[in-house]
């Protein structure tokens, strides 16, 4: 049983009186006026007036778009994601029947041109050598000190795969490189063997261990390794391949990503990077939203007793919209994003595989009701809030349900979202070193007061 060092506020015993009086004295004086971020035009969270972000760098790796240039206006367009100048659709629709489409992607990321056939053979066998974790590793790293946030257990292994490396401080290309595809290779086995671990000692199930095999996929190698039976079907496995494509890479705005700039621009290692990416991704905010839809789904199938009934789904949504139902904040999560207008394309592919899955599970019930509710919420939440932008649904929408049906627990939905990004991250990286020469450093306005200072005997 692993000791608790930490102590929450209810077991600090004598220490909880004057633990509130900091937290009290903490909320006294660190509110800032709301006005003062009008008066001084700051960009919070590096968007405009419109909420549209601040440019702040330039890539090549992928690029997002939501607009069309119409006589010098900006119309709302059907959305589009380019990965290295490819549409991911044509991406999507021609990996056909092959299964390394996230391997493929890979490859262009961090390399900006496709693979041919026997270049991919090649990348394919070396991703698979660097597919490997010691037992040594597993048993000292991965096994201690599990817990349910699986993110943790993955920034933890990350940051000790460090001492593991003979030279972890070289930031040249090739090191980086190097290290990025061994990362890239290693996540899955540290996130499913977490998971494992953290069942075994904390729930006391069965622990085994299974390693990937050579010729598989690594969404094949994913599902091999988390089930116990080691068993799953081509369109499982396809499925996720796809679901690991498109969340790849997304622009280099996105909080995790717009991360590896900021902390790559410091000189730092690798290990480093990628450990204060996948914090990032881990919020809420960010990579935990697909499990907020599928939270929100399950409360919505408890309280709506016909899922067909339009009307009344419509009322349990006016219901979350006005804080009265589900988690009380007002959100319809899946619903929405900061740059995709009228679509959102990587939940226009991913709807496609879900539904072919869920013809496979026999869950049209359930994939039917994600279908009304997509269709209701743009409305209402435009109506509700007195919107003229579309609201459309975002990928997390169906992402949730998708991983469901694979049967991939909860606890795994952010690392699955770890593992399809670290590529795009590891592009960005490579990208930042071989272009950038400035660290990044945004500026931020003192709007406090200068004090004279007063001895402690005087105060």
């Amino acid at each position: 049983m692993i000791e608790n060092e930490m102590m929450n506020i209810d077991e600090m015993g004598e220490l909880k009186r004057p633990m509130q009086e900091l937290q009290d004295e903490l909320m006294r004086n660190h509110r800032i006026d709301p006005n003062l971020y009008i008066e001084y035009d700051v960009k919070r969270g590096l968007r405009d007036s419109a909420g549209k972000g601040v440019l702040t760098g330039l890539t090549e790796v992928s690029d997002v778009t939501a607009y069309d240039l119409i006589n010098g206006r900006k119309i709302p367009a059907e959305g589009s994601l380019y990965y290295q100048g490819y549409n991911v659709y044509d991406l999507v629709d021609g990996l056909k029947d092959r299964k390394f489409g996230f391997e493929e992607t890979i490859y262009l990321l961090l390399f900006g041109k496709l693979p041919g056939e026997e270049e991919l053979k090649q990348f394919v066998d070396v991703m698979f050598e660097l597919e490997t974790l010691s037992g040594r590793f597993v048993r000292d790293v991965v096994m201690k000190a599990s817990n349910a946030n699986i993110m943790n257990s993955m920034q933890r292994c990350i940051l000790t795969l460090y001492t593991y490396d003979s030279d972890p401080e070289d930031i040249s290309a090739g090191n980086v490189l190097r290290q990025c595809l061994e990362l890239i290779a290693k996540l899955p086995l540290i996130a499913v063997y977490s998971y494992h671990s953290y069942r075994h000692f904390r729930k006391d199930e069965t622990l085994f261990i299974r390693n990937p095999e050579k010729g598989l996929s690594m969404a094949e190698n994913i599902l091999l390794m988390l089930r116990p039976d080691g068993k799953y079907t081509e369109l499982e496995a396809k499925v996720l391949d796809i679901a690991l494509v498109l969340h790849a890479e997304h622009g280099g705005g996105n909080n995790s990503t717009f991360t590896t700039h900021v902390v790559t621009s410091s000189g730092t290692d690798t290990y480093s990077s990628v450990a204060a990416s996948i914090g990032s991704l881990k919020g809420p905010r960010h990579g935990g939203a697909n499990l907020k839809v599928q939270d929100m789904f399950d409360d919505i199938k408890a309280h709506v007793e016909d899922w067909t009934d339009e009307a009344a789904v419509e009322e349990y949504l006016h219901k979350i919209l006005n804080k009265e139902a589900f988690d009380h904040t007002g959100l319809i999560y899946g619903m929405g994003h900061a740059v995709y207008t009228l679509s959102d394309p990587r939940e226009v592919i991913l709807k496609r595989f879900a539904k072919k899955l869920a013809e496979e599970k026999g869950m049209m019930e359930e994939f039917a009701l994600y279908e009304l509710v997509e269709r209701l919420a743009g409305r209402l939440i435009m109506e509700q809030r007195k919107l003229f932008k579309n609201v459309c649904a975002n990928v997390d929408f169906y992402s949730g349900f998708v991983y469901t049906m694979l049967g991939i627990p909860k606890e795994l939905f952010t690392p699955i979202f770890a593992i399809a990004r670290i590529p795009g991250w590891s592009a960005h990286r490579l990208e930042e070193l071989l272009n950038a020469s400035k660290i990044i450093r945004p500026a931020y306005k003192y709007v406090g007061h200068h004090e004279e200072f007063i001895p402690i005997e005087e105060r």
